[in-house]
C-alpha cells in the first residue's frame, strides 16, 4: 500500500491542530441539490443516487465505477450525511489530499495496475466527522427515550395474554416481566419501544421462538417451547435488537457486549499514579415520593415533611423503630410507590403523580400499615441498588446522619440462656434421638 505525500503529514499532525470548531454539514454539496427528507443516498463522485435500504449497492459502485473503499461502514452513524460531506470535500481538494492510495496487481506491468482510494477515519478530518455524527445521533435517541420515558398516551398489548394496555410502556413491559416471566430489561433502557415490541409480535405470528429463533408448527407448540425450555427472552446475539439499547448508541465504535466486556483491571496496574487531586462527588440521596435530591439527611427530612408531608423522624420515634426496622419501613414505602400502590388504603393508580397527589389529599403519607405488612425479611433487601437514604439512618435520633461510629455505644449480646432447651425441643434432636434409639433396639 502506498499513501500520498498528503495523508502522511495530516497522519502525524496533532488533533488539535486540524479542527479547531465543530464542522457544519453542507446541505447541497458539490452543486447538487439535496432534498430535505429525502431517504435517498448520492454518490460521493456523480448523480447515482440509491435509497438508504440499498446502501451496499451504492458502496458496490462507488469501488467498482470509481475505485473507492470506505472503511468501517457500520460505524457511521448517518451514511448519508457522511455522504453529503465528502461529495462537498472532494470538489473543493484533490481525493489524494485525503485518502490512501491501494495499488493492486503489484507485480503486473504498470499499465494493468489500479489504484483505490481508502477513505477511513485514520484521517483526522473523517474521525471527527464520524465521531460528530454519532454524537448528533446520540442526541436524537436521547430526546426520543425521554419522550417515551414520560408518554402516557402508549397503548399496547401483551403478546402473552392478549391483554391490553394504555397509559406508559412500563405499564405493558413490568406485566410481561412479572406476569410471564419474559424480561427485555428496565423499560428506561430502550428507545423506539413501540416498533421493538412490533418486531417481536411480527416473529411470535410467524411462530419463531424469540430466543432459539426456530419456526413450530403452530402457537400452542411455540408456547409449549418457550415456556418448557425457559426460551421466553430475546436473543442477545441478534443484532437486530441493537437498535432498541440506548447502551449501544454511547460510545463511538462499540456494541453493548464490547462495553461489558471492557476491564478496568488495567487502572489498577499503576499503583504510583497521584491520586492526590482527586475530588469525590456528594452523594445524594433520593427522596421517597418524588425525584428530588439533598446532600443531606436534613434538607431531604425537610422536604418530605414540608411538600409531602411525611416526618420519617416523628414515625422513628413513635413507633419505637431500630435501624433495621427503618430499613425495612423504607423499603416497603419504596416498592409500594413504585408499584404506584398507597400503602394506606392499598388503592392502585397508573401514574405515579397520580398517587402522590391522593396521598397527600388524604393524608395517606404517615398513615401507616399494620406492622406485619412492613416488617418482613423480605424488606431488609434494597427496593433500589443504589438507595442513599438507607445509608443515612440511625438508632440515635440526635444523629439522623448515620454511618459515623460511635465508641460509647454499648454491644448487647443475644439472649443464650434458653439455647441449651431450645437444642432439646429441635426437630434435629428429636431425629436423632429417635436414630440412637433405633440402633440399640
Amino acid at each position: 500500500m502506498a499513501s500520498s505525500p498528503g495523508l502522511e503529514g495530516e497522519g502525524k499532525t496533532d488533533h488539535g491542530d486540524c479542527i479547531l470548531e465543530p464542522l457544519s454539514l453542507p446541505e447541497s454539496p458539490g452543486g447538487v441539490p439535496a432534498v430535505e427528507g429525502s431517504p435517498s443516498v448520492p454518490c460521493i463522485f456523480c448523480e447515482e443516487y440509491s435509497p438508504e435500504s440499498e446502501q451496499n449497492q451504492l458502496l458496490k459502485h462507488m469501488i467498482m465505477e470509481h475505485k473507492l473503499v470506505i472503511a468501517d461502514v457500520k460505524l457511521v452513524a448517518d451514511f448519508r450525511s457522511y455522504a453529503l460531506y465528502w461529495k462537498k470535500r472532494f470538489t473543493e481538494q484533490p481525493i489524494t489530499d485525503f485518502c490512501c492510495v491501494i495499488r493492486t496487481n503489484s507485480k503486473a506491468a504498470l499499465e494493468e495496475q489500479d489504484n483505490y482510494f481508502l477513505l477511513c477515519d485514520a484521517l483526522p478530518e473523517d474521525r471527527v466527522l464520524r465521531e460528530k455524527l454519532q454524537q448528533q445521533r446520540l442526541r436524537d435517541v436521547l430526546e426520543q427515550q425521554q419522550q417515551e420515558r414520560y408518554d402516557t398516551d402508549f397503548s399496547g398489548m401483551c403478546m402473552f395474554c392478549d391483554k391490553e394496555f394504555t397509559g406508559n410502556r412500563s405499564v405493558l413491559l413490568n406485566h410481561m416481566a412479572h406476569d410471564h416471566a419474559f424480561n427485555v430489561g428496565l423499560p428506561d433502557n430502550i428507545v423506539n419501544c413501540k416498533e421493538f415490541l412490533d418486531v417481536l409480535q411480527k416473529k411470535l405470528d410467524s411462530l419463531q421462538c424469540l430466543y432459539c429463533e426456530k419456526i413450530f408448527r403452530d402457537k400452542n407448540t411455540l408456547k409449549d417451547h418457550m415456556r418448557k425450555k425457559q426460551h421466553r427472552r430475546i436473543n442477545a446475539k441478534n443484532r437486530e435488537y441493537d437498535k432498541f439499547y440506548i447502551i449501544n448508541y454511547l460510545e463511538f465504535g462499540k456494541s453493548w457486549e464490547e462495553v461489558q466486556s471492557e476491564d478496568d483491571r488495567e487502572l489498577l496496574d499503576n499503583t504510583e499514579e497521584d491520586w492526590s487531586d482527586w475530588e469525590e462527588l456528594p452523594v445524594c440521596a433520593v427522596c421517597l415520593f418524588c425525584d428530588k435530591q439533598a446532600d443531606t439527611t436534613e434538607k431531604l427530612y425537610a422536604h418530605m415533611e414540608e411538600v409531602h408531608g411525611f416526618d420519617l423522624l416523628k414515625i422513628k420515634s413513635e413507633h419505637d423503630l431500630n435501624f433495621y426496622q427503618q430499613v425495612k419501613l423504607v423499603n416497603f414505602i419504596r416498592r409500594e410507590v413504585h408499584q404506584c400502590r398507597c400503602y394506606g388504603c392499598q388503592e392502585k393508580f397508573q401514574l405515579k403523580k397520580e398517587l402522590v397527589n391522593h396521598m397527600e389529599e388524604s393524608k395517606h403519607m404517615m398513615l401507616l400499615p399494620d406492622r406485619s405488612m412492613w416488617d418482613q425479611p423480605q424488606y431488609y433487601f434494597p427496593t433500589y441498588e443504589n438507595d442513599i437514604l438507607l445509608c443515612t439512618l440511625s438508632d440515635n435520633e440526635d444523629e439522623p446522619t448515620a454511618g459515623k461510629y460511635r465508641e460509647d455505644a454499648p454491644v448487647i449480646s443475644e439472649d443464650i440462656s434458653n439455647i441449651e432447651t431450645l437444642k432439646r425441643s429441635s426437630v434435629l434432636n428429636e431425629l436423632l434421638c429417635e436414630k440412637i434409639n433405633n440402633e440399640e433396639s
